[in-house]
């Protein structure tokens, strides 16, 4: 298993999750993703997809509100990088729900790395 790394991209600290991890699966995960952020002083823990359950993009599940509210509680952001488009194309209320937590200040779901540094430089 690949560690977690840290950089800093727009002078903003970020814990770039390493994409064999275990999986980010509810609160439990998301509080240990948390936990090694805050050791490390980051700012923002970007995830790939790749280590999102498929639970997650459920929203009947319940899972992605309780992962996402434990990072707004501790006032960290979460940013969901890589393609999400196959749970897109099974849910509409799924991508509603993406576009307007893309809109918000914590929580992100973003296509690639690219497009994280543009929004960490964009907030400057």
């Amino acid at each position: 298993m690949t560690a977690n790394s840290l950089e800093t991209l727009h002078d903003v600290r970020v814990l770039r999750c390493a994409s064999d991890g275990p999986p980010l699966d509810g609160e439990q995960a998301a509080l240990d993703l948390i936990g090694d952020a805050l050791g490390q002083d980051a700012a923002v823990v970007a995830v790939p997809v790749e280590r999102v359950a498929d639970e997650f993009f459920l929203l009947r599940s319940g899972v992605a509100g309780a992962v996402m509210q434990k990072f707004v509680n501790y006032r960290l952001r979460l940013a969901i990088v890589g393609d999400v488009s196959r749970h897109v194309a099974r849910s509409t209320a799924l991508r509603d729900f993406l576009r307007e937590t893309n809109q918000g200040g914590h929580i992100w779901f973003l296509p690639d790395e690219d497009e994280l540094a543009a929004r960490l430089r964009s907030e400057r």
